[in-house]
């Protein structure tokens, strides 16, 4: 997160196209919370080579990055999901896997605000089904939503579709997880269990 004085994406960006080392500060900015979100995603062992081509790629497209986009967030993981879009057998396999035995071994390593949410629905067998068989577009949307906690404007810009789409996939995944889950909603379930 960016602190008070410090300058936004935008200006990094604007700085790295003079001074390549510049960009670290993008990176120690984004890498951890894209990490955890790739994690989620595909595991890690791909995790880190999906972080790493993410930035590589960010980096190489820094002249061609519209500044009027303050917040590099949405592009970074527009780039990521296309990476992951590469991945999705793997992607699959782990929800599957989790549908089998009920254990998300990712969401156990981190405790972090949105991870902690994340995991009280993913721990559900039925959900990680419901995961599983989603189109990849649905999927894609529903996740950046609910694990990168990303608006559905920046949805929209991570994945170069307007809102209206994110809006009308996102409904259509989340109707489907509520029928996997017998009509519960993930997001009331959640609640419950913080208010208890």
């Amino acid at each position: 997160m960016i602190t008070h004085g410090e300058p936004d994406d935008a200006e990094v960006i604007d700085r790295a196209r003079r001074d390549p080392a510049a960009f670290s500060v993008l990176f120690d900015r984004h890498a951890p919370a894209l990490h955890r979100y790739v994690t989620r995603r595909l595991g890690d062992s791909l995790a880190d080579d999906v972080v790493a081509e993410t930035f590589l790629a960010a980096f190489r497209r820094l002249t061609r990055y519209d500044t009027a986009h303050r917040d590099a967030r949405p592009w970074l993981y527009g780039i990521a999901a296309n990476l992951i879009g590469k991945h999705r057998r793997a992607e699959v396999r782990a929800y599957l896997a989790l549908a089998r035995t009920g254990t998300d071994e990712v969401a156990e390593s981190y405790a972090d605000r949105v991870e902690a949410r994340v995991s009280a629905s993913a721990a559900h067998q039925e959900l990680a089904e419901a995961l599983a068989v989603l189109s990849p577009e649905d999927r894609e949307v529903l996740l950046m939503i609910a694990w990168a906690d990303f608006s559905y404007e920046e949805v929209a810009r991570a994945l170069g579709i307007p809102v209206g789409t994110v809006r009308s996939r996102l409904h259509r995944a989340r109707r489907k997880t509520r029928a996997a889950l017998g009509g519960v909603d993930p997001s009331a379930v959640e609640e419950e269990t913080t208010r208890g």
